[in-house]
């Protein structure tokens, strides 16, 4: 139901680029916004990961500087079925994770020091599985995609406002459409970041249950999101671009339940919930 939920807003995304094309430039418009969307993601699937690993100034590390980390990494790696990926970490105290890269082939995991002091080796290797499952499931690639078109939108109902400040309109022959360029610039840009948040929360689910499935033990993950989001809680981290902040295995941004419908992540307790119900009940 999970990857069947991502197909339909991956689908309605892609329709309010169109419509936001349209609105702005008719069919034209339509065509240039996916040639946009198309340009942005090439790059993105390409360079993302070297980008958001240099913005957190993560280090790749060996077997001989993080033992345990590399291998229980490899380990899980190995279960999974999958090559290993680069290992590396960032020098931060707030407990946290996130993998990257465009490929299985070309992946990498990254992890704070807080995370390697905080956790058991059980509990790392339940967050370690998580962020393998995004990686066979390449959730990396999906999460780039919607930010990408997200972004496309945004980037028209910019484009938008200064037509309607100047005084332009989508096409002379079609006449213009006041109305659908309200809408251009105001519910099409929220939309779009409301179902990019849903896309984001729908692969979470999709990660945690991969890993609980990868180690056997979804307890251990269950036992790790709770300590991590009393961690993140208690030292909050310095995120340098919120945009990066979907690929954390807990969300490093802070909100009020009325921001929850824009949040990355699904709340950690129903995500606790559906892991214990994996294992037939809560165990400590």
């Amino acid at each position: 139901m999970n990857f069947l939920k991502t197909t339909i807003l991956l689908a309605a995304l892609t329709a309010i680029l169109v419509f936001a094309g349209d609105a702005l430039g008719g069919r034209g418009g339509a065509m240039t916004a996916l040639l946009f969307a198309g340009i942005m993601n090439f790059g993105a699937y390409w360079f993302s990961d070297k980008i958001v690993l240099m913005m957190y100034g993560a280090k790749q590390v060996s077997e001989g500087a993080a033992p345990e980390l590399y291998a229980v990494t490899r380990d899980l790696a190995m279960k999974a079925g999958l090559p290993m990926p680069k290992v590396y970490i960032m020098e931060n105290d707030t407990p946290n994770a996130f993998a990257t890269g465009r490929n299985p082939s070309h992946a990498a995991v990254a992890a704070t020091t807080g995370i390697l002091r905080l956790l058991s080796r059980e509990e790392l290797g339940g967050v370690m599985a998580h962020e393998l499952a995004h990686i066979q499931n390449r959730d990396i690639l999906i999460s780039t995609i919607s930010a990408t078109i997200a972004g496309a939108i945004s980037y028209l109902a910019h484009m938008a406002q200064w037509a309607a400040m100047f005084g332009g309109s989508r096409n002379d022959e079609r006449g213009g459409n006041p109305i659908a360029l309200i809408v251009m610039m105001i519910v099409a840009p929220l939309a779009a970041m409301i179902i990019q948040m849903a896309i984001s929360r729908s692969r979470e689910y999709v990660a945690d249950e991969g890993g609980a499935k990868i180690t056997g033990n979804p307890i251990s993950l269950a036992n790790a999101l709770r300590k991590l989001e009393y961690g993140n809680k208690r030292i909050p981290m310095a995120v340098p671009n919120e945009a990066t902040a979907h690929m954390f295995i807990v969300s490093p941004l802070s909100g009020g339940s009325l921001l929850r419908l824009f949040s990355t992540h699904p709340p950690i307790e129903e995500r606790v919930k559906r892991l214990e119900a994996m294992a037939g009940g809560p165990r400590y």
